[in-house]
């Protein structure tokens, strides 16, 4: 996960402000257009390194990157969505590559809001979870959707026939973005990105568990309780079956790694006998 600037970070917790704004005032169906409209913003910034330093030139004056947003946007997104890009060109960020990172992070929490209110945000992060599955055991899938030889709609095609209707409309419509908008990085990367930002809809930190059975509930709550004691905020975890882990759990989040299984109990004993 790419760290953002001092600035850029300050910056961020301002149009996070902003966007709960726009959040409890917009219906579902508004919050999905509004979200859209975050990612053809998103996709300009992408695409054009003038336009970011356009816009996070301290030295040009509100008025003139106001009508840079108009001639670029004009009616074909909402005046909220403009409203939030006018915000960020008026905030200050380390670096012009970063008002792109920014739209992006809230373009995903705007989508993320939308399946809160449908009662789906539990939903959308594990299925975002399910579908890293999927690239991880197919990775012709995963190289498929990563080549540039292919056309977007190719991409789109081809992740529609295997979802096959399986995900909410939110999954799908971030999926969609994952495929067609990854600005330079690898689907897996992109789809990691994704999901972090997800999870902090409700400032819930991702704890990525590795396991050789399956957890029971009663099991899952106290390794969710235990976690959020640990760490000061609420956990959601994302469960792996591994049998090769063979007993025990490693648990992984941000860039902490706790590892407990039998297969790395035995490797550190296989060092400790070398040594």
């Amino acid at each position: 996960m790419k760290v953002l600037g001092g600035s850029s970070r300050a910056s961020v917790l301002a149009l996070r402000k902003n966007l709960a704004e726009v959040v409890n005032k917009q219906s579902p169906a508004e919050l999905a257009q509004f979200a859209n409209d975050l990612f053809v913003i998103l996709s300009v910034l992408s695409s054009s390194i003038g336009v970011r330093r356009a816009l996070t030139d301290n030295a040009r004056d509100a008025s003139a990157k106001a009508e840079l947003i108009s001639n670029l946007f004009g009616k074909n997104i909402s005046s909220a969505a403009q409203s939030l890009l006018a915000s960020a060109a008026s905030l200050r960020w380390s670096s012009p590559g970063e008002i792109a990172d920014a739209i992006e992070n809230l373009a995903v929490e705007a989508e993320s809001a939308v399946a809160d209110k449908n009662g789906e945000l539990e939903k959308l992060e594990n299925q975002l979870f399910d579908f890293a599955r999927v690239l991880k055991a197919n990775p012709d899938l995963r190289q498929a959707l990563n080549t540039s030889a292919d056309t977007d709609e190719g991409k789109l095609a081809l992740l529609e026939a295997v979802i096959k209707g399986k995900y909410s409309s939110s999954t799908l419509n971030l999926l969609r973005k994952v495929v067609t908008l990854r600005r330079g990085r690898s689907i897996d990367a992109t789809l990691a990105a994704h999901s972090h930002y997800v999870s902090s809809r409700k400032d819930r930190l991702v704890a990525h568990v590795k396991s050789a059975v399956e957890l029971s509930s009663s099991q899952i709550e106290k390794l969710v309780a235990a976690l959020t004691k640990q760490m000061g905020r609420p956990v959601h975890i994302n469960l792996e079956i591994d049998p090769k882990v063979l007993g025990g759990i490693s648990i992984r989040y941000a860039d902490d790694v706790i590892d407990g299984t039998i297969v790395n109990r035995i490797a550190e004993a296989g060092r400790a006998l070398v040594s």
